[in-house]
């Protein structure tokens, strides 16, 4: 169907609809804190960052390159953003796997201006190539391009503009020592309290005008498993079900209810989360099992069942890795309604 099958009520219906993405967008982008005194939780990381910004702008200069590390959705692209907000100059944005080549770092390094931010996410993943540049580029902001071929081939150096390399990763191990000794300040993010999420619940709720007691955003903080992209997805689902099933207000039982449909459980864990879980304990009688064999049986990649569900099933104390395969603990038998079995050794928690 092409753009003249379109009925005059078709076209009314998609731009309504197209309106209304566009709207929820807008109110979105504003859930992120746009200056530090914004964010909730993290206090010693935005101290950090705090006297950091404020000891470069006294000085007049560029701050020292950052490395922010932790898991997914705990606020690294936000904090970013951030400190160029507070330095009051330009952020450019790319990742890791967009930099194939030393070139296309070269394109992105030559065109900053002075005192701008480069944030770079996944950092871990650059090209080893693109890496080697960084190295002078961070150190003395000059870049090497080579031109030509073979014995002919010159080497020009590029000035560049001092600017601030704030690098996010999800894998610092997976960091070269060489780049990871050439950031000035190293954060380490880390998991939010119930009671942290819970205030972040509240303030997004309040942008979203969406009205939520205290009640309802404590069931929303308590499943979103430290992560506050977390909290903010479970409380535009839930938003969504309180607007259609319910008078819009979000209060204990619609927050309840509309995790529940979504597959939400108390602790957090999702339909996956409790897929890997029963197969530990059901198809293989708590484990050991090997990690590719627990993939198979759930149907996943193991690398899915690996870095999406592994780490918070054992997190929370459900689930343990040992050296012959992972073993359901304790209290991922009684998650899943079972009483575990009188068996010697048998993990209380998910700490081995």
């Amino acid at each position: 169907m092409d753009d003249s099958d379109y009925t005059p009520e078709q076209w009314d219906a998609a731009l309504t609809a197209a309106e209304a993405t566009e709207l929820d967008r807008v109110a979105e982008a504003g859930i992120r804190p746009g200056k530090l005194d914004d964010v909730i939780g993290q206090t010693r990381v935005r101290e950090q960052i705090a006297l950091l910004l404020e000891g470069a702008r006294r000085r007049g200069s560029a701050p020292d390159h950052l490395l922010l590390s932790g898991p997914p959705g705990l606020g690294k692209t936000t904090l970013a953003m951030i400190v160029a907000t507070e330095l009051g100059v330009g952020l450019r944005q790319t990742s890791g796997p967009a930099i194939e080549r030393s070139g296309d770092l070269a394109a992105i390094l030559t065109s900053l201006g002075p005192g701008e931010v480069l944030f770079i996410d996944e950092i871990h993943r650059i090209a080893r190539p693109a890496e080697e540049l960084l190295y002078t580029a961070m150190e003395d902001f000059r870049v090497d391009v080579i031109v030509g071929k073979g014995p002919g081939a010159t080497a020009i150096p590029l000035e560049l503009e001092p600017f601030t390399l704030v690098g996010a990763t999800t894998r610092a191990g997976l960091l070269t020592g060489p780049l990871r000794d050439r950031f000035g300040f190293l954060g380490q993010l880390e998991f939010y309290t119930d009671a942290e999420l819970e205030a972040i619940v509240k303030r997004s709720a309040g942008i979203l005008d969406v009205a939520i007691d205290d009640a309802g955003a404590v069931e929303i903080a308590s499943r979103s498993r430290g992560t506050p992209r977390i909290a903010n997805r479970l409380l535009r689902r839930v938003r969504d079900f309180a607007q259609v099933r319910a008078d819009g207000v979000i209060d204990k039982p619609v927050a309840s209810d509309a995790l529940a449909l979504y597959d939400v459980d108390e602790l957090g864990l999702d339909r996956l989360d409790r897929a890997v879980l029963r197969a530990l304990v059901s198809t293989f009688g708590g484990g050991p099992v090997g990690l590719n064999t627990l993939a198979v049986a759930v149907g996943e990649q193991s690398d899915t069942v690996e870095e999406v569900c592994e780490p918070y099933l054992v997190r929370a104390g459900l689930l343990a890795r040992t050296p012959r395969g992972r073993v359901a603990t304790a209290a991922g038998w009684r998650h899943l309604g079972l009483a575990p079995p009188n068996t010697d050794g048998l993990f209380e928690t998910g700490n081995a």
